[in-house]
């Protein structure tokens, strides 16, 4: 099996490459969207690696954005979830879906593995995006009239004139307290329909350390779009 590293939040996951000849280290990101390479000498401890690799992330996102590359979702892969990652595994002779130690144990033939692991991530954040918006309504003594869930690339959340939230479900993928703020957001709008300085008032009272959140979503979001769950 390759040797790979992974860092930052979300993870990646990089390819390493010793060479007997390596002098220096040496990042590529491919564009075949084959995701991120590095070439090392031999001989050259995986702390050093990860040192590099970690100076270097800002521009290794930058790129691996840009080139579109793709993870896809199969038996052995590795997902952002909840602020932590969690391993595929196809489970042969399992009946059901389980999730353990880290490891989603996924039953059945590997082409269904994909959608079920994409169905079981949607109903986890459900269940938290759910939690979070009632949490924020009964702060505000204001109620919602549902939550749906969807895969738009544009944004992360929105609210109707009737009351209703949507949601990325990706949001699971990413840490707790930026779902956290895209909940406070959302339901901000249930008391201004709009993004005057009155609303951001209203997600201030409700969630007052909100700006990392926010710059998260701007520096790491696009990156839970790069899991590839193939067709709905």
């Amino acid at each position: 099996m390759a040797e790979t590293l992974r860092i930052g939040d979300p993870a990646i996951e990089i390819r390493l490459r010793r060479h007997a000849q390596a002098r220096r280290f040496v990042l590529r990101v491919s564009r075949d969207g084959q995701g991120a390479a590095l070439t090392l000498p031999r001989g050259v401890p995986a702390t050093s690696a990860i040192a590099f690799l970690q100076a270097n992330e800002g521009w290794l996102r930058t790129r691996l954005m840009a080139s579109g590359a793709r993870v896809a979702v199969a038996d052995g892969a590795i997902l952002p979830f909840r602020g932590g990652s969690l391993s595929v595994r196809r489970a042969e002779g399992q009946r059901r879906m389980s999730f353990a130690d880290g490891v989603l144990s996924v039953p059945g033939a590997s082409e269904t593995v994909p959608a079920k692991v994409r169905g079981w991530l949607r109903e986890a954040a459900r269940q938290d995006l759910l939690a979070r918006s009632e949490f924020h309504a009964a702060q505000l003594g204001r109620r919602f009239s549902g939550v749906m869930l969807r895969d738009p690339r544009s944004r992360w959340g929105s609210c109707s004139v009737d009351g209703r939230l949507m949601y990325s479900w990706r949001l699971v993928m990413a840490p707790p307290e930026v779902l956290d703020y895209v909940a406070a957001h959302e339901v901000a709008h249930l008391a201004e329909m709009n993004h005057s300085p009155r609303f951001w008032a209203v997600v201030e009272q409700l969630l007052p350390d909100h700006a990392a959140s926010r710059d998260w979503l701007r520096r790491s979001g696009a990156t839970l779009h790069l899991f590839d769950f193939g067709p709905a």
